[in-house]
């Protein structure tokens, strides 16, 4: 399972005038605070009376990501940026809300393998058909709707002007919110494979994307995997790579240009890379030792080198002076050593723009 931050958008969809929604979400978002928090899950709280969003009116199909704008757009980011969400709704004439179709309608991509939760409220079906209806919009959309729910009787949960609801319905909620975040950490492969800043990898199922400060607890597993190798093979055992914290590791993400090959949430492979100078310098490339001499280390070098700044004279890297397998396959991929100032233990390898295939 993902270690990462769940984030959950708390979405309030009534936007009448004294409406109850704002109450029942102020009762929902304190209930289950305490529990997100032991969970390591942010909730953003958001009203669609807020939103302000009018009917749709965006001339391109959302599944193009065309907004003209501008609450589209601020619309994109909020759905963009979380990992799930809970819907809050009343129950209008046997269906859900007009503001929430509204809301669902714009936007298409954005909403992708996030799973959804309902809290309901309402008369004689505690709002249990706008659900209904719902569920059948949010799958068109790709949503996963959960099968926990909370369905609240106006009548028995409404006490002296106040939504007080009893205690099993605080159970059930936090009962939401956490299959919504086991959830929404299965469902991350998913939405990073989808989205348009990931690309296809060389293995069935895999995808390539930057990685972040975020990635650092995987980054730091896969280097200590990988880099055992590389640490038997030059003496004195002292490969950087073996001995980093996941701390020191989450710093030189925000530093360098890395990225990772991933499948089903595991790393399978990554390489850094940035600018110094007229030099394009190239780093960490490693590949999890299970998939070795399957042409996904040479896939990673490739695309690290066509990131290489045009301004760039030379690409560099570094190996261990006893890593005859990387010596070997950075000579037939055209690098050749290079003096190098000081002696430690590694060798430097250099390749010109011109070789650049």
């Amino acid at each position: 399972m993902s270690t990462k931050q769940v984030r959950i958008l708390v979405l309030v969809c009534s936007t009448r005038p004294g409406a109850l929604g704002p109450a029942v979400g102020t009762w929902l978002t304190q209930t289950i605070t305490p529990r997100a928090a032991e969970l390591g899950a942010e909730l953003v709280p958001l009203s669609l009376a807020d939103l302000d969003l009018p009917f749709l009116d965006e001339e391109e199909h959302p599944s193009a990501g065309v907004y003209r704008h501008e609450h589209t757009r601020r619309w994109s980011a909020i759905v963009d940026a979380v990992d799930g969400l809970i819907v809050v709704t009343p129950e209008y004439n046997y269906g859900m809300p007009a503001s929430l179709k509204n809301a669902l309608d714009y936007l298409s991509s954005e909403w992708a393998w996030k799973p959804v939760g309902f809290i309901s409220y309402g008369n004689t079906s505690a709002g249990t058909r706008a659900v209904q209806h719902a569920k059948q919009v949010v799958t068109t959309l790709r949503l996963v709707p959960l099968g926990a729910t909370v369905a609240l009787r106006i009548a028995d949960v409404v006490r002296d002007g106040h939504v007080r609801p009893a205690a099993a319905a605080g159970q059930a909620a936090i009962g939401v919110l956490d299959e919504l975040v086991r959830v929404a950490h299965a469902l991350r492969p998913m939405r990073e494979r989808a989205r348009p800043t990931s690309q296809a990898g060389p293995e069935p199922g895999s995808y390539l994307r930057r990685l972040t400060p975020d990635d650092a607890p995987e980054v730091t597993v896969l280097q200590r995997c990988c880099w055992v190798d590389e640490a038997l093979a030059n003496d004195p055992l002292t490969v950087p790579a073996l001995h980093e914290s996941v701390e020191q590791v989450r710093e030189w993400l925000a530093d360098w240009h890395a990225i990772g090959l991933w499948r089903d949430g595991r790393l399978l492979g990554m390489v850094r890379t940035r600018r110094d100078d007229t030099e394009w310098h190239v780093g960490r490339l490693g590949v999890v030792p299970d998939l070795r001499g399957r042409g996904l280390g040479r896939w990673l070098l490739h695309e690290a080198e066509a990131a290489a700044d045009p301004a760039c004279r030379h690409i560099v890297l570094s190996t261990g002076a006893g890593s005859r397998n990387n010596i070997a396959l950075y000579q037939s991929e055209g690098y050749r050593p290079a003096p190098r100032p000081g002696d430690d233990g590694t060798i430097r390898l250099t390749k010109t723009p011109l070789a650049i295939g």
